[in-house]
């Protein structure tokens, strides 16, 4: 059995905190605040981190960190990303510019994405159908970055269990192709 750290990011309100909530086998801790950001619809908003565990049917532990989303607080990422093994990355579709959302996690986490896997889940599609994934992936492509983009709804623990399935796939493929 090990132990293995798995980050989510993503703008502000798209739901890294229930995310974590919706797996977690222990009492997520969070570092929510009342919002001052007159920018944001939403009263509370991480200002440090979320964290929770999940056990793999294996015995692996997996450790669930939540980066604050918003840009200010960015130098959590670099505090967060070590040692992480992969990243999920969660656009709300209902901003303005998503894709422009996505950039900015793409460059905040380049390093990590590299090293490691990474897997985009868009949420609200449902509601907010542009851009779609397709539109997503091809994004993703003409970046040079290789990650598989879904369409998610965190409060539901199965789906975010399918993420971190992705991620892990992810994660033993690129090990494969990478022993000789």
């Amino acid at each position: 059995m090990s132990d293995h750290k798995i980050l989510f990011s993503g703008t502000t309100g798209a739901g890294k905190t229930t995310a974590i909530r919706a797996v977690s086998e222990t009492p997520p801790m969070s570092t929510d605040v009342r919002n001052t950001d007159t920018g944001l619809s939403k009263e509370m908003t991480t200002v440090g981190l979320d964290y929770g565990e999940l056990t793999l049917d294996n015995g692996d532990k997996l450790r669930l960190y939540g980066t604050p989303g918003q840009k200010r607080f960015d130098f959590m990422w670099t505090i967060l990303s070590k040692g992480a093994l992969g990243l999920v990355i969660l656009i709300d579709n209902r901003q303005p510019d998503p894709l422009a959302d996505l950039d900015m996690y793409l460059n905040g986490f380049k390093q990590l994405i590299a090293d490691t896997a990474c897997v985009i889940a868009v949420g609200r599609t449902e509601t907010h159908p542009a851009p779609d994934l397709e539109q997503y992936a091809s994004h993703l492509a003409a970046r040079g970055i290789l990650c598989p983009v879904l369409a998610a709804d965190v409060r539901d623990a199965p789906q975010v269990v399918q993420l971190l399935e992705l991620l892990l796939l992810q994660l033993e493929m690129k090990m494969e192709s990478t022993c000789p």
